[in-house]
């Protein structure tokens, strides 16, 4: 049974930095595409950031690029975002979402290409 677990979420000062990590485990996903989503209080989800098998294709939302950093560790299943310079606008759960199909496919962004994810961990950024 496969399960996503996202950690490192929590209450932040603006400015701060967070790291989220996300393990998934049931089977091995090194050339699954993996990804953050996140949700802000009455907004809709969005796509954070996005990183391919390889880690060579990675993708950013416009408002984190500079600030935000996707990467992954295939040996342990791993995928992390280190979130530097926080804003209150950056208050969001944050999801773990990882590829369940299409292996050695580009960095995805739709959540419609992702089979599984993680319960999502709360980010608090306040000012």
């Amino acid at each position: 049974q496969v399960q996503v677990v996202e950690t490192g979420g929590g209450p932040v000062q603006v400015g701060d930095s967070l790291r989220l990590s996300c393990t998934a485990s049931g089977r091995t996903f090194s050339y699954e595409a993996m990804g953050w989503f996140r949700r802000a209080p009455g907004k809709e989800r969005e796509v954070v950031a996005a990183i391919n098998w390889s880690s060579g294709s990675i993708y950013y939302e416009e408002s984190v690029k500079g600030r935000f950093t996707i990467s992954r560790d295939n040996s342990k299943n791993m995928v992390f975002l280190q979130m530097r310079s926080l804003k209150p606008e950056d208050t969001a759960t944050y999801y773990c979402a990882v590829a369940d199909s299409d292996p050695y496919s580009r960095v995805k962004t739709d959540p419609k290409d992702y089979g599984y994810w993680g319960r999502g961990t709360q980010v608090i950024v306040s000012s």
